[in-house]
């Protein structure tokens, strides 16, 4: 018992509901939510590890549900497409599977089923699901700890909001020396035997049949979801493009990013795994520098933001001095004013915004530094601040791969409302929120290269 207290006390660890596992149950159930993945998966293996030491088998338990905020067919078709993986790892590592969906979705029901002795779950800060987590600590009648699986360094030994990037940059390399090493990836020592009364899909079920989605928004081809794709992504970018990301990361028309934030958001390949892999390769230092500072220390500053701030997608999030110089401004008169619907068919007069923008709808991506620039312009081109975060909130939300996630509320927050960033020369519309230009923004990458990318008519 002692080796489950010292489980319970990992800083990674929450205990939401206390006591010590039922001796009766007859296994460890794992609630699988953000950590889609078999392999890599911190929260996994705190359950595996709590299974272990009770000598009893360890279960995945994993249920989609059709109405998850915001998503549609896009994001649930990437979503599905990561199943077999998840089954195949798991069963490599003698790890029991139930997938079930909507409406046989009830964490509760399954555990009245199998009769745990203890539940693990993935931490999420957003929203729902963390309300969903509240609602299974209070229900469940055995303990239940959730784990915080997708960030490096456990987002509570920050305490509270960090208000720039530089400011959490120390306090997080100060713990990485702890953090930055490989999850165990521990096997089950025993193994789960499904019995027959426990209904479980296939994984390579199409879980999305007769479900009531938005179909708007489609799936994209040269997408596919999963680890094992995250993983030979991961692969070729570190042989192909970690090598000069330092100074070329900010050129989105040559797309040097590794292209895994949807693999991240969807849970598919872990932080860890992707810090790591870039910590030992063979690349120069300071292209390693820059991709951790941005895998680290930027999306552990987002998530900080979603933690603590609970208007982390709206306009009320921004700084003191954002609100108030945005108010003092509001006034001003907009060069052009676009509705949403313009704005979602990219019909602007700037082509720069509109291949970006097309960019998103078309390919269910758009490069990091184009998303600055992208949210800047719905600021300048709508009639009130808040008004412009609604509809980047919800263009990005509706179709990036990544968005409805951390990484995309804080960009869309200091673009507009300034948020990790500080006042800038005061001008019209923005006041002392940073500007950004065409002219000036085209004269940093090959912008007419991008434009003829992107400007392309699929899906208009």
């Amino acid at each position: 018992m002692s080796n489950l207290v010292t489980l319970s006390e990992n800083p990674r660890v929450t205990v939401r509901r206390a006591g010590a596992p039922d001796s009766e149950g007859d296994c460890v159930v794992y609630w699988m939510q953000r950590a889609q993945r078999g392999t890599d998966n911190p929260a996994l293996d705190v359950a595996v590890a709590a299974a272990n030491e009770l000598d009893k088998p360890v279960v995945v338990f994993f249920a989609p549900v059709p109405f998850y905020p915001h998503a549609n067919l896009r994001h649930y078709h990437f979503l599905a497409q990561g199943i077999p993986d998840i089954a195949e790892s798991l069963k490599k590592r003698n790890i029991g599977f139930v997938l079930r969906r909507f409406p046989e979705f009830s964490l509760l029901r399954f555990c009245d089923e199998v009769k745990p002795a203890l539940v693990v779950g993935d931490e999420n800060p957003m929203r729902e699901p963390e309300s969903w987590r509240l609602k299974a600590a209070r229900k469940l009648r055995v303990p239940f700890w959730t784990v915080d699986a997708d960030v490096v360094v456990p987002s509570k030994l920050l305490e509270k909001a960090q208000y720039a990037a530089h400011i959490m940059r120390p306090r997080l390399r100060a713990q990485l020396p702890q953090f930055l090493v490989p999850p165990e990836n521990l096997n089950a020592c025993v193994s789960w035997k499904k019995s027959k009364h426990i209904a479980s899909l296939e994984s390579d079920f199409d879980i999305l049949q007769d479900w009531q989605l938005d179909r708007s928004v489609g799936p994209v081809s040269e997408w596919r979801g999963g680890s094992q794709e995250a993983l030979r992504l991961l692969d070729d970018f570190i042989k192909h493009k970690l090598r000069g990301y330092d100074t070329g990361r900010n050129k989105p028309e040559n797309d040097p990013t590794s292209r895994l934030s949807p693999y991240l958001h969807f849970g598919h390949i872990g932080p860890l795994t992707i810090a790591l892999a870039v910590k030992n390769s063979d690349a120069p230092e300071a292209d390693k520098a820059a991709f951790l500072n941005q895998i680290i220390n930027w999306r552990e500053l987002s998530i900080n933001l979603v933690r603590f701030n609970p208007d982390y997608d709206n306009f009320e999030c921004g700084e003191p001095w954002a609100h108030r110089t945005l108010a003092k401004h509001a006034r001003d008169r907009r060069p052009v004013i676009y509705t949403e619907a313009q704005l979602q068919n990219a019909e602007t007069h700037d082509p720069l915004w509109n291949a970006a923008q097309r960019q998103m709808v078309n390919t269910a991506w758009m490069h990091n530094y184009m998303r600055m620039y992208w949210a800047k312009k719905i600021l300048e081109w709508s009639p009130t601040p808040a008004e412009a975060y609604r509809i980047a909130v919800l263009l990005n939300d509706k179709y990036e791969l990544d968005g409805r996630d951390p990484n995309g509320y804080a960009g869309i927050a200091w673009s507009i409302v300034g948020k990790f960033d500080r006042p800038w020369f005061e001008r019209p519309i923005f006041g002392q929120v940073r500007y950004m230009s065409g002219a000036s923004t085209g004269k940093k990458f090959d912008s007419k290269k991008y434009i003829e990318q992107n400007l392309s008519p699929q899906g208009f």
